[in-house]
């Protein structure tokens, strides 16, 4: 069983940054995708960024240019630099691991860890 145990979170004023860890246990399927995703009261859970195991990244448009992906595959890592907050940043940020089998895509996922870019 993979676990995910994310970290970094905070209140920051616009314009600054934060960075995101987040750690997975457990045995991981050597084909997989790590990112974080982004919740916010009343909307679905909508990707930020993530990183495959072959070192290929994909960002939302609304972050593109300020925030970067990167992982540490030693150490089943993956973070989240964020650079020039905005206040619609602001949500609680989810670590998603996702194994790309044959049969299929299985995710895991973190217990979220709250940004808050104040204006």
């Amino acid at each position: 069983q993979v676990q995910l145990v994310e970290s970094g979170g905070g209140l920051v004023q616009a314009g600054e940054s934060l960075r995101l860890s987040c750690v997975a246990s457990g045995s991981i399927f050597s084909v997989n995708v790590m990112g974080w995703y982004r919740q916010v009261p009343g909307k679905q859970r909508e990707l930020v960024a993530h990183m495959s195991s072959d070192g290929s990244s994909d960002y939302a448009d609304s972050v593109k240019g300020r925030f970067t992906v990167s992982r540490d595959n030693n150490k089943n890592t993956v973070f989240l630099q964020m650079n020039r907050l905005k206040p619609e940043d602001t949500g609680v940020y989810y670590c998603d691991v996702a194994e790309v089998r044959g049969g299929g895509v299985r995710h895991y996922w973190g217990q979220g860890t709250q940004v808050t870019v104040s204006s």
